[in-house]
């Protein structure tokens, strides 16, 4: 049904605003709609596949009142209707309709499946055993990588190609077949998770002796490293001097910040630690490198004073263990030359990841022997943010000639539709090898694009389509829902914490409330409810640039003047006149602030009463991932949600205070790309896949300056996100994004020409 009543008034979807459906939904769960017919409660259908309703709980229900709407319809067609209104074939009382003072712009999509066209061919690679594992296959290729013996190999693994078992496999053929002894195996990883699988694939799958796996140097690169450090000096590199915490950290950072007498606000303390992290990683120089502009010779200035600060206390920090490592092994001989007696054979994983000091390492363990075998998918390569370098990869035959290159082109993991969908879209890429990822099965469930108005409702029809699955047998952890950046979890955590569905997901998404500008943003909202909340008015100091000293002033002037903390704004004399003038006119704002929706008072804060000024003068201090004026149309999107300012501040402290909650351990998982790398799921949820989120605002800006590393990056990102679907892959297109308009991701495209090409073929075939 089209109409619904609430509050005595009629509401049709024929005129009611797209915009504000995630009211509606709302409304339906709090019980405040009601049939317009029967007079019972119904609510408000917002998901995926289906057109948006009002529907009621009992089907049975809903098919009598859709007869009576039908019958409706056709009776209007013939009365007069002098003082009544038509609303899409319904006749109501004129005056008597909610409908939204906002022209209409965006009707509801149906989705869209993707059909590329393109044919499922079973491969007909012959599986192959080895003697000595005789319970495990192996395709053509995974065999010859497996049963490599001497020199160096590159085994180019696609997403789910089973790498994994590859170099567990090769590591028990080495051992068990070749002979060679156990302790002369070393194989490096990025996790420690997947350092721990291959440990007991080795004890379980390949049926090594115990004390055989145990020999095995299996670990991270950290870690590994770390012990040969360890081992040559452990006075210094005792983990009692070890700095395993960024608050640690940020101690450091925040001393040197008041050296340099600088503003912490103007040089946060996350985006140092992140330009810190990738200069070492870099394996930059310590004399000064081509630094952009002020700005980052300035963080230069603070990172060496952060790094004096840690050998004057005799510290290290995770980044400094390779590097030492590295230096060490340069500056004795001697010792590389045991450590590579000792470690004869090589196998790296995830060698798309590496980054410059590990790749030296490597390098120098394997020495002339040149017995490395790297694993790895350059289409993966996503960490350049940490320093992580795809060219190794790449270039690996420029440094090893005598390199064997292995492609692992079979998909075990997801169906013909999904891979074929991710390898149309990673194809665009230039810096690639060659190559094409291809299913070993099929299956009739093709990826479809869906077209939500915003990240609210985008959040909303994602729970139903999750509920409406786990209703028909799905298990709660089937599910991954994925976006590029924390905040774009927002929406979703917060409407799978009000449903009854278990779920996991980190600190990163469930902070959001606790971001600096978001704070602030409240920190208003919450003064306009009660002038005299001083820790509101501490938080907004910086905005309205005034030293935090000036609170014991005001809470002076509190008494002295008899007024509230708010007004004692307007009456501080001590500052320029303008800038006495400029709070006056605020103080006077809080009162219209009281009287406004919560979206519609963000909008006034940002324009009216200096939150726009400040971000415009931090724009250019913080970090380009972390742009203050996104948090503010954040808040505006959640704010839309609420009439009152009331309920608003009620709903974001109660997020604040769920932040350290622990979730469950298994459930709908909630997480970034990055952090999904390398895990699989039943169904997964990519949102927004728009221009400004995937690829990300930053990546066109560089895109834009004529670099195009960042804008493959995010093209891999996508396709990573896309292949750790194995059933179902949905992907979301919303309209709007941040209250502006959006634009369907420049990745898809591939997707939906291919789809238009192939709806005009089937229209011009003969009959």
């Amino acid at each position: 049904m089209k109409c619904a009543r609430r509050h005595d008034q009629t509401i049709s979807l024929h005129t009611y605003s797209r915009e504000h459906y995630q009211f509606l939904h709302d409304e339906g769960k709090k019980g405040h709609l009601f049939c317009i017919y029967c007079g019972n409660p119904v609510i408000f259908r917002l998901n995926i596949h289906e057109e948006p309703a009002f529907i009621h709980k009992q089907i049975f229900q809903q098919e009598v009142c859709e007869k009576a709407a039908e019958q409706e319809e056709t009776e209007a067609t013939s009365k007069d209707t002098s003082s009544y209104k038509e609303l899409g074939g319904f006749r109501f009382p004129t005056g008597k309709q909610i409908t939204s003072q906002q022209k209409e712009t965006v009707k509801w999509q149906k989705p869209r499946t993707i059909e590329l066209g393109e044919a499922f061919q079973k491969e007909n690679e012959k599986t192959h055993t080895i003697d000595l594992f005789p319970h495990i296959t192996f395709s053509a290729p995974q065999l010859q990588a497996v049963t490599h013996t001497d020199g160096p190999m590159l085994v180019l693994a696609g997403a789910g190609s089973g790498k994994t078992r590859v170099l567990t496999a090769r590591a028990a053929y080495l051992i068990s077949q070749q002979e060679i002894p156990a302790h002369h195996i070393l194989l490096v990883t990025f996790t420690t998770k997947a350092s721990n699988e291959m440990k007991e694939r080795l004890r379980t799958q390949y049926h090594l002796h115990p004390s055989q796996a145990n020999q095995v140097v299996i670990g991270t690169f950290h870690s590994l490293f770390y012990k040969m450090l360890l081992h040559d000096d452990p006075s210094k590199w005792n983990g009692q001097h070890l700095i395993k915490f960024d608050w640690q950290k940020e101690q450091y950072i925040r001393k040197a910040i008041m050296k340099e007498g600088l503003e912490e606000k103007d040089y946060p303390t996350d985006h140092i630690l992140q330009s810190i992290g990738f200069w070492k990683n870099a394996y930059l120089p310590d004399e000064l490198p081509d630094l952009k502009d002020e700005k980052e010779k300035q963080i230069w200035t603070i990172y060496q004073s952060y790094e004096k600060q840690k050998r004057d206390n005799q510290q290290f920090d995770f980044d400094d263990m390779a590097i030492a490592c590295l230096q060490m092994l340069s500056e004795k001989p001697g010792l590389l030359k045991r450590y590579q007696e000792r470690f004869k054979y090589i196998l790296v994983d995830e060698f798309q990841d590496i980054n410059p000091v590990q790749y030296k390492l490597i390098q120098l363990l394997a020495g002339d022997s040149e017995q490395l075998f790297c694993v790895g998918d350059d289409d993966q390569a996503i960490y350049a943010f940490r320093g992580s370098n795809p060219a190794f990869i790449l270039h690996f035959k420029k440094d090893y000639p005598s390199a064997n290159i292995v492609h692992l082109h079979a998909n075990y993991r997801s169906h013909h539709t999904i891979v074929a969908s991710a390898d149309a879209i990673i194809k665009k890429n230039q810096h690639r090898y060659v190559k094409t990822l291809k299913a070993v099965r099929s299956e009739k469930t093709p990826p479809i694009l869906f077209y939500p108005y915003d990240e609210e409702e985008e959040a909303t029809m994602i729970v139903s389509d999750i509920q409406e699955k786990i209703t028909n047998g799905a298990r709660p952890n089937d599910f991954c829902v994925l976006f590029r950046t924390n905040t774009g979890g927002r929406a979703i955590y917060e409407r799978l914490h009000q449903s009854a569905i278990p779920y996991q997901t980190d600190n990163g998404v469930k902070a959001f409330y606790s971001r600096r500008i978001v704070r602030m943003l409240l920190a208003f909202l919450s003064l306009s409810q009660d002038a005299d909340d001083i820790a509101a008015i501490k938080l907004l100091l910086p905005i309205f640039f005034l030293k935090q000293q000036t609170l014991n002033t005001l809470k002076a002037l509190t008494i002295t003047e008899d007024c509230s903390m708010v007004e004692a704004l307007g009456k501080l004399t001590d500052i320029q006149p303008f800038q006495r003038k400029k709070l006056q006119s605020i103080v006077l704002l809080f009162q219209t602030l009281r009287t406004l929706k919560p979206s519609d008072a963000v909008t006034l804060i940002e324009q009216k009463m200096g939150l726009g000024d400040y971000l415009k003068k931090r724009a250019n201090d913080t970090s380009v991932l972390e742009k203050g004026a996104d948090d503010v149309r954040d808040v505006k999107t959640a704010a839309k949600r609420f009439e009152t300012i009331e309920a608003f501040l009620s709903h974001a402290e109660h997020m604040k205070s769920k932040e350290k909650e622990k979730t469950d351990e298994s459930g709908v998982q909630l997480m970034t790309i990055h952090r999904a790398k390398g895990l699989e799921f039943q169904t997964v949820y990519i949102t927004c896949t728009v221009d400004g989120a995937l690829p990300h605002d930053f990546a066109l800006d560089e895109l834009r300056n004529g670099h195009e590393e960042a804008i493959e990056e995010e093209r891999r990102l996508l396709y990573v996100a896309m292949t750790r679907a194995q059933q179902s892959l949905y992907l979301s297109v919303p309209s709007f994004r941040r209250g502006k308009t959006a634009h369907r991701s420049r990745f898809l495209y591939p997707l939906l020409k291919k789809n238009s090409e192939m709806f005009t073929q089937k229209q011009q075939a003969p009959l």
